[in-house]
């Protein structure tokens, strides 16, 4: 009996898978590292700004920058009117010339700050908030030396507040236009404070104390000597009216 000759087409098939199947383990090799690496790995470093971050063609306009710019029109819509009581209401000329710095820096504040959020399409507050309300309130209550101790105190706690805020800005923000209102705020507030310090009215204690977070009134508790310093001539160019 004679033997069966072998089958050519089984030969190439069984070939053919033989060599299909070593490239598919060859690509399969390859491929599963690549994979493992993404799927093992942990997920993309946090970005350091906010989720709230816009992209602007000024650079990233991160929440706090947001926050910085909604503060800035916040001040100056209660800054502004208590500047322009204490110019008539003031009883020494320390306290009317520091009215007339506020007056004159939250004008140019408040225009610059407008500028800004029209060039990116951000709409601010129209009127002070429940906190800003009351300390007008405060002061169109109080009258002759009260008035000028709770005019310089009230003042002067906000101005520290947001001079802590105007730094932390500075320091942080990649966007163009809040860089320049940061240092024009920077040097409006900190000509504020220096004029609200010399009227001799701040009580340098109480404002520590609420800094600190020990107390919950820009008010003093016991009023400071009403001596009057040297005033410190304005640190900025406001525009001319």
């Amino acid at each position: 009996m004679r033997p069966r000759p072998p089958v050519k087409g089984r030969g190439i098939v069984s070939g053919t898978g033989l060599i299909v199947t070593c490239l598919a383990a060859t690509l399969a090799a390859l491929v599963f590292p690549v994979w493992s690496s993404y799927t093992d790995r942990p997920g993309p470093a946090p970005d350091t700004l906010s989720a709230q971050t816009l992209q602007t063609s000024y650079g990233p306009l991160s929440a706090l920058d947001q926050d910085f710019l909604v503060k800035v029109r916040l001040a100056g819509l209660w800054e502004l009117p208590a500047g322009q009581q204490a110019k008539s209401k003031g009883t020494t000329p320390a306290v009317r010339t520091a009215g007339q710095h506020l007056v004159e820096g939250h004008r140019f504040l408040d225009e610059r700050v407008r500028g800004v959020a029209s060039r990116l399409n951000l709409t601010l507050p129209d009127e002070p908030g429940d906190q800003q309300k009351q300390w007008l309130d405060t002061l169109d209550a109080a009258q002759g030396a009260e008035y000028d101790r709770e005019f310089a105190n009230i003042l002067r706690v906000a101005h520290g507040k947001v001079f802590s805020v105007v730094a932390q800005v500075r320091a942080s923000t990649r966007n163009s236009l809040v860089r320049e209102l940061a240092d024009d705020a920077n040097t409006t507030v900190l000509d504020h404070i220096k004029v609200l310090e010399a009227t001799g009215y701040v009580d340098y204690d109480a404002v520590a104390r609420d800094m600190a977070g020990e107390s919950s009134s820009p008010t003093p508790a016991a009023p400071a000597s009403p001596s009057v310093h040297p005033l410190p001539p304005p640190a900025y160019s406001p525009p001319p009216e």
